[in-house]
This record gives C-alpha cells, sequence and structure tokens, in this order.
C-alpha cells in the first residue's frame, strides 16, 4: 500500500496523524513540504481531486498575515497554485495521498475507516 502524507512536521495536526499511522502500524512517508516544497505538477495533480478552496486555509495564519490584496487575487485555481507554491505552509493539512486517493485533514474516526482499523 502506497501512503504518502504531506504537511508541516510542526503542525499540531500533521503530528497527529504522523502518530495515529505510527501507533496503527501504517508505514507511509512523509513529505514536508514547508522544507521540501510543492511542485506545480504534484498540485496540479491534487487540484483535479480537490477544489482549491479546499486546499488553501483561510483560517490559518499564514493566510491572515497575507496582504489583503493578495488575498482578493486569490480567485481561481491557477492564483491558489501559485500562492500554494509560494508559501506552501497555507494548504490545508495533511494531505494524505492514499494508493493515488487524496484526503484533507486528519480525524482519527476517518483514518480508522480508511485503513480498516476499529
Amino acid at each position: 500500500m502506497q501512503v504518502t502524507l504531506y504537511g508541516i512536521a510542526n503542525c499540531d495536526k500533521v503530528r497527529a496523524a504522523r502518530a495515529w499511522l505510527a501507533e496503527h502500524g501504517v508505514e507511509a512517508r512523509f513529505h514536508d513540504f514547508k522544507r521540501q516544497g510543492v511542485t506545480p505538477a504534484l498540485l496540479a495533480g491534487w487540484l483535479k481531486q480537490l477544489a482549491w478552496t479546499e486546499l488553501v486555509n483561510r483560517k490559518g495564519t499564514t493566510w491572515k498575515q497575507l496582504p489583503q490584496t493578495r488575498r482578493d487575487g486569490i480567485t481561481s485555481a491557477a492564483a491558489a497554485s501559485a500562492l500554494m507554491q509560494d508559501k506552501p505552509s497555507v494548504i490545508k493539512r495533511p494531505v494524505l495521498d492514499l494508493e493515488g486517493k487524496l484526503h484533507l485533514g486528519f480525524d482519527a474516526g476517518t483514518y480508522s475507516s480508511l485503513f480498516g482499523q476499529s
């Protein structure tokens, strides 16, 4: 089973997801997109499954610290993709890639269902 968890190492939700995966014996590759970045190709793939409005975390500090003119300019997938490449910490996290199917955020119940755990 191919599992990749995307996020930022010091994010509480990402830490919780990583801990859940480890506790349940799920081997997952971790991609820290703050350190390793996100490529246009990766984002294009994500945007085929998830709406850009779901991927951009408008409640987080990174979004709130953007100048209002920059925030107002995020009105399309292309603009959101450029922002996410420039400021990866604006991406809602974690992003779980389970065999090519994406799941956004962390919820222990959802992970239990995804991985057949009880």
